[in-house]
């Protein structure tokens, strides 16, 4: 797991590159140091962008990224992540009523 990061507006391609070297590069440096690190992400359209596949190919020797057909469901927990994520924040009480609160 890498840090959350909460974002005030749709993430774009362009934003996202921006966060891959101040936030995942990082992270990625000190906890796989080794270069072992293994980098799983969705095809949503900010991760596919041009921009971003070449900085992820420009750092494959820092960590590995897994590559997913573009739409499959298949072998990627993201999405089961993401409804564990979404069904304890429903179940919580009081519910969150901010950003920071959630």
């Amino acid at each position: 797991m890498g840090p959350l990061i909460r974002l005030e507006t749709t993430l774009t391609g362009d934003m996202y590159l921006s966060i891959l070297p101040d936030y995942l590069h990082s992270f990625m440096s000190i906890v796989h140091s080794d270069g072992l690190g293994q980098f799983q992400q969705d095809n949503a359209t900010p991760h596919a962008a041009r921009v971003a596949i070449k900085w992820l190919q420009e750092h494959c020797f820092d960590f590995r990224h897994f590559h997913w057909t573009p739409k499959s469901p298949e072998m990627n927990i993201i999405e089961d992540i993401r409804d564990a994520l979404l069904h304890a924040v429903e179940n919580r009480s009081p519910p969150p009523r901010t950003p920071m609160d959630l």
